[in-house]
């Protein structure tokens, strides 16, 4: 299938509950309404992901409904100290009623217990991220509120047809947003200054397969004195891979084409290789701090490893300037799903 890059606002859905129009987008041209979905609330899956680095530490915070199952989380993880910690409180049958916004550009995800709050607030180009995790390890307290500013910029939304009479994806994300503010964990505070740390969002709606899997990679940085991010997927049951893969700068997205990504065999901490058929994305990346998360509940379970470490190659942008990276911090994840 040869993707398209979509420009006129529309529906996401048509009356048979089908794609109206496959393809990628600088901006959310599609409105998604959950409504409109023809599949059963079980089936439907809601997620909000953010990722905030600042060179040798930083965050994931995941808010989510996946129908059977509600999954919220938080990792935070240092690099130069080779540690990360994730903790994750899962919720029976949301099927909706976390309220998950229907825009990437509008609306706030909130959730709340006895243990732990996390919110994801959107007012005017500013996104804020507010958690307070009582026990969040060895019984330490995690606290963070982190603003990220979202100016005019490109992004990448993909709309993309799934398996069966209502499968589909809907996805946007976005790199590159200066980051300001504080993590506190174990007596010690983190501080993000955005004259160097940026933060991303990566924004799911659909109706998944029962059993679904890819690999995904991305990061946010200021490069240069400028923005400069990227984000890179394998996606395994797609006929061309290559739909949400762009490189940001300055504001600007340059698409490029499908990735592949070699992963040494042996299970050694060599380097890993990312080539792109164009050309355009040369990278090695060097493994650090992994991640890992099981979840196994009721008809539904997770499987994730991301690992963060340090990329470094050469970008090609859409007028023939390179962008030369050096210790970029990023991530590379694989995450198998069922349910």
């Amino acid at each position: 299938m040869e993707w398209h890059e979509v420009k006129r606002e529309q529906p996401l859905l048509d009356d048979s509950g089908k794609i109206a129009e496959p393809g990628w987008a600088r901006h959310p041209v599609w409105s998604y309404e959950r409504e409109q979905i023809g599949a059963s609330a079980y089936r439907i899956k809601e997620r909000d992901h953010y990722v905030v680095t600042a060179g040798e530490y930083g965050a994931a915070f995941t808010l989510s409904d996946y129908g059977y199952v509600g999954i919220q989380s938080v990792s935070f993880f240092h690099i130069g100290e080779n540690w990360e910690h994730t903790e994750t409180v899962v919720t029976p049958l949301p099927m909706g009623k976390m309220k998950m916004p229907s825009s990437s550009a509008a609306g706030d995800s909130v959730f709340r217990d006895s243990r732990f709050r996390l919110e994801f607030c959107l007012d005017a180009g500013t996104r804020v991220i507010s958690c307070d995790f009582k026990d969040f390890c060895d019984g330490k307290p995690f606290y963070c509120e982190i603003t990220l500013e979202e100016p005019e910029m490109d992004s990448i939304a993909a709309a993309i047809p799934g398996e069966g009479k209502y499968g589909f994806c809907y996805d946007r994300k976005i790199c590159c947003m200066r980051a300001e503010g504080y993590l506190s964990f174990g007596g010690t505070t983190y501080w993000f200054d955005s004259k160097r740390d940026c933060g991303m969002l990566d924004w799911k709606r659909g109706v998944f397969p029962y059993e679904s899997e890819w690999r995904w990679g991305a990061g946010s940085a200021v490069v240069g004195g400028r923005p400069f991010g990227f984000t890179v997927s394998e996606g395994s049951k797609e006929e061309n891979p290559g739909i949400e893969n762009m490189i940001f700068y300055e504001g600007k997205g340059h698409k490029i084409g499908a990735v592949n990504v070699h992963i040494p065999e042996d299970g050694s901490r060599k380097a890993w290789s990312l080539s792109s058929g164009d050309g355009r994305f040369e990278m090695e990346f060097q493994p650090g701090t992994e991640q890992k998360s099981t979840l196994s509940a009721a008809v539904i379970s997770t499987e994730m490893h991301r690992v963060i470490g340090r990329m470094k190659g050469r970008a090609v942008l859409d007028d023939g300037r390179f962008i030369e990276l050096k210790d970029f911090v990023c991530f590379m994840e694989k995450v198998c799903n069922r349910g």
